[in-house]
Parts: structure tokens; sequence; C-alpha cells
């Protein structure tokens, strides 16, 4: 197959430019927290085009980005699409035994890494210089504009394409959703560019929209609310769970007139780290659903549905008879992976048992589809195990598996011992519920994108 000529046909080549940098020159896209402007971004994706082709890259043909969030990766990533290329992510913090099997899979034609980068560990963006090596003289193995991992929580990563159309039709979405950053506005950027919310919440919505991306100096609460400080247009803190707590754990100097909300995607957050937040700063914690395969699928951005969401404009959501959700979703998004279980017949089965409100629309998601036990008889969910220790004093994050009986895997946020755990639990839970095993870990382990691991080998390895 031709995938030069099928990019020129299912693909506006001209998407970048108009989707994503138009705009006038001096429009500040970027704070660093020296602005960066269009007409630098343009020039600079210009200059990275031209080194990608001298390395070998043609149209049709994919380019691996191993680059941590930085000004590199931005502009690596808009060159190959504007070179009408494929971009394949790979989250920096893979080990070369990972990538390795990545590049030998994908076969792009060129890889950019870095040569040098700058020093600071907990900085979110990087002072990267890149290196663009040639490594196959091959076409891209399919005609997607982008190529994810999966995060893995569950089990291995799974290959994902989406086409130009689809980052298109997502970032348009985005624009229609009540309570996302305007025009003018700043998005407080914490999430991973690599993973699909910081990838079209993030950095392809506020190109398109122009709102300002401003990720903070450093991954740290007092960074956070410098970021938000430093600026009078209004902010929206962008994130996942994990960045809750930085910011629950952090007084502010002073009042912040500037904060707008905070949006954060991945786990449901439990009610009292809700209330926690909302006290502290006064102002909205939004939640949004949705899955590498889709981008977006719902949002309940004001708190005002929780612990239900919308779905999002032009995305249909769906309850099986068996009680897992289906999302609309016109074409496989997996690549060399045939699964009728995971998508059939325009439906994407996400593996998440919910409910879909027949009068209003809104979606409730219950947790995994597998989180639904017998034990003894009787039906035990295990998402409700989870939250209920979720929301114990002391404890900081928990996983519930089914592991020849109900295990649960706790992180302490203070002295806590099994015993306390198993006295609240008994006031909480009835004794069938109750986990037969409890596991005390020092730190939960977590995906790149700080999603909690569910794979029952990776807890047992984490465990002592």
């Amino acid at each position: 197959m031709d995938f030069a000529a099928q990019y020129s046909l299912t693909d506006d080549l001209d998407w970048v430019d108009e989707i994503l940098l138009a705009g006038p020159a001096t429009d500040v896209c970027f704070r660093l927290p020296d602005p960066l402007d269009r007409g630098t971004l343009r020039r600079l994706v210009g200059e990275a085009q031209a080194r990608l082709a001298a390395a070998g890259l043609r149209p049709g043909g994919a380019v691996a980005l191993r680059l941590p969030p930085s000004v590199a990766y931005v502009v690596n990533l808009l060159a190959a699409w504007r070179s009408g290329a494929q971009a394949i992510l790979l989250d920096h913090r893979l080990t070369d035994h990972e990538v390795a099997g990545a590049l030998e899979r994908l076969t792009p034609q060129v890889v950019v890494a870095p040569q040098r980068r700058g020093t600071g560990a907990l900085k979110i963006f990087v002072d990267v210089t890149e290196g663009v090596t040639a490594y196959s003289d091959r076409p891209a193995g399919s005609p997607h504009a982008v190529i994810q991992l999966s995060s893995g929580s569950t089990g291995p990563a799974k290959v994902i394409g989406r086409s130009a159309a689809s980052l298109v039709a997502e970032v348009r979405r985005y624009t229609r959703i009540d309570g996302v950053a305007l025009p003018g506005e700043r998005i407080i950027l914490l999430p991973s560019m690599v993973h699909v919310l910081g990838l079209v919440g993030g950095l392809l919505y506020g190109l398109h929209a122009g709102v300002t991306l401003v990720p903070p100096a450093r991954l740290s609460g007092d960074a956070v609310l410098a970021s938000i400080a430093a600026d009078d247009s209004p902010a929206t803190v962008l994130g996942v769970p994990f960045h809750i707590g930085l910011l629950a754990s952090t007084r502010a100097a002073g009042p912040l007139p500037q904060l707008k909300r905070m949006t954060t995607g991945g786990e449901l957050v439990p009610a009292a780290v809700v209330a926690a937040f909302t006290d502290r700063f006064g102002v909205p914690l939004g939640n949004m659903y949705g899955m590498t395969e889709v981008g977006v699928i719902g949002t309940d951005l004001h708190g005002r549905h929780r612990p239900s969401i919308a779905p999002a404009p032009g995305i249909e959501v769906r309850q099986s008879a068996a009680g897992e959700l289906w999302v609309s979703c016109s074409e496989s998004p997996y690549v060399g992976f045939s699964d009728p279980d995971r998508w059939a017949d325009g439906w994407l089965h996400t593996r998440d048992a919910g409910t879909v409100d027949p009068d209003t629309g809104l979606v409730t998601v219950r947790g995994r589809l597998d989180s639904q036990v017998s034990v003894g008889g009787m039906k035990v969910d295990l998402t409700e195990v989870e939250a209920t220790l979720a929301g114990l004093p002391g404890v900081g994050a928990a996983v519930v598996i089914f592991d020849d009986g109900i295990t649960a895997y706790v992180q302490p946020e203070a002295e806590l011992s099994a015993e306390t755990l198993e006295r609240l639990l008994a006031e909480r839970l009835a004794g069938y519920k109750r986990p037969r095993t409890l596991r005390l870990l020092d730190r939960l382990p977590r995906t790149t994108t700080g999603k909690l691991v569910r794979s029952t080998e990776a807890l047992r390895a984490a465990a002592p």
C-alpha cells in the first residue's frame, strides 16, 4: 500500500498550519517562563522539517519521538505531521529495552532523541538538544497520524493509532465543552504531552484555541501556584489525580483570583479529596473521562454531576446488556491487533462498567468491568471496596484486586497499621466485602501517566 498517497487522500496535509499554527505571529503560545510566540514556533517547525528530511524522512514515513516534554518535542511533533509523516510517541521514561522493542515493531524512518538535556529531574519542561538519527527506509506501518502506546495500567501496552481527522475532530470537540480554558486564558499544563490528555487537551487544543500553555518550572505545589499567580489572565490547571495532592498540600502565599478551576483526567477522585480541594481554593475541581483510543469521552468540569459525566459533544456512549460502556468510534484504533471484544461495528468496548441514565444521558463509570467478583455466592464490586479504603483517614491511595480472594494494596500517607485499617473497614463494609489480605506499601506502582497500576503481577512484585 502506498501510505504516502493514502495520507494525501485521507488527511489534508495543511491541517497543522490551519488548525494548530494559524494566528498572529506575535501571539504567545507558551510561557517557559520566557514567551514563545507563534512566529517563532512556525520558524522552528520549518527548521525541524529540514533536519528530518535530511535524515531520511519522507511523506508516508514515520518519526519516533523519544523526547521529554520540551520545545524540541513540540517542534518535532508538528514538523513530522507537517511533513506528511506519522509520529510515534515514546515516553522518555521507557527503558532502552522497551524502546528497542517498540522501534523493532514500528520501524520508523527516523528517531529523535536527546543528545543533551538540562538538569532537574522535577522539571516539567526540559531544555533538550535533540539528535536526529536514521533508522529504516520503510514506510509507516499504518496510515495514522499518531501512534501511542496505552498506559498499561491493567496489563501490557497496546499500540493505538489515530488519524489526523480524528485529532482535529477532538480538538474541535474541546471548543464545545463548557468549562474549558478560553482564548486569551492560560492552561497550567501538568500532564505529559506524550499521552492523550496532555497531547490533545493541552497542547493541540491550546494551540488551536489561542490559549497560552504554561508548564510550571518544577513539579511542585509552590511552582504550580507561582505559575498561576504570574499573570493576571484566568488560569485552568490541567492534570491527573496525582497532581491534586501537590496543590492540596501547599498553602498559597495570597489570594489566587486568577485560578478558574482544576481539571483532572484518569481515575475518579474520592469525594473527600474533592471537598478538601474546593474548600482550599474555592474553585471547581472538574473531571474528565477518556481513553487513548478516542480521547475525551465525557466531562463534568463544573463538578455538578459527580461522580457522573456528560458525554463530550459528538460522542455517543451506550450501556451494553452486560453493563459495559461502549463509545462511538468509527474505525478500530488498534494497530496490528484485531479483537471484536475491544472494537466492533463502530463501537469501542471500554472494559469499564457503568450506566447511562436514559433521561439525562449522564454516564456513571463504575470501574473496570472485571471488578465484579463473587465471594461465597455474593457479588462484590471491588470499586466500592477500593473507594471505601481510599476514603479512610491516613490512606493516600489504594488498589483492590481479586487474587485468590479480595486483596488490597494500600499506600499510607501517615502512620497506619493493618489492624487500624481492618477496624475502620469493619465499621464500613460487610464482612464478605472486606479484603482477605491487606498489604501496605510505601508507594504504589503507577504508570508513566500517574495512573495506579492494577496488574496483579506488578502489585505482587511491589509488595514487601
